[in-house]
């Protein structure tokens, strides 16, 4: 094949991979929702029901008198509390070596937090976010608040 070729061709797969929409990636799954629970996502807001997957980038709501356990793919925990508000910014993790990163931001209510095999392979590979501080997750438990 001709270098012209190889650069139309080269060209041709660029412009395609451009214009298809990008899938995000499935980072973990909705293990209970009690009462309502949203997952914002790409200016859309779904019902976050048991079993739906979540991605980086989602922001999950629970409203009053409601809440919602989320499994991420390296086994942490998340519990959000009433009127809670749970933006999942960051997330990479490598199944066969435990490395990865993942950054949340608890904007608004309550969280409790078992951390997964991220941070126990990586202490400072896991952060969370509120309006006042920011948590370093050092494999360990631990649940925080965040007032509007």
């Amino acid at each position: 094949m001709s270098n012209f070729m190889l650069v139309i061709r080269s060209a041709v797969i660029v412009a395609l991979s451009l214009s298809m929409p990008s899938i995000a990636a499935e980072i973990g799954r909705i293990k209970v929702a009690k009462g309502t629970v949203t997952i914002e996502r790409d200016g859309a807001v779904v019902p976050a029901s048991v079993g739906a997957r979540v991605q980086t980038s989602d922001r999950i709501r629970t409203a009053a008198d409601s809440s919602v356990g989320i499994t991420m793919d390296d086994d942490s925990l998340l519990s959000a509390g009433p009127n809670s508000v749970l933006s999942l910014d960051r997330y990479a993790f490598d199944p066969t070596t435990n490395q990865g990163r993942f950054d949340a931001a608890l904007n608004k209510g309550t969280l409790s937090v078992i951390s997964g095999r991220i941070a126990k392979q990586s202490p400072d590979a896991m952060t969370v976010r509120t309006p006042a501080i920011i948590l370093g997750v050092r494999g360990t438990t631990f649940a925080v608040s965040a007032d509007e």
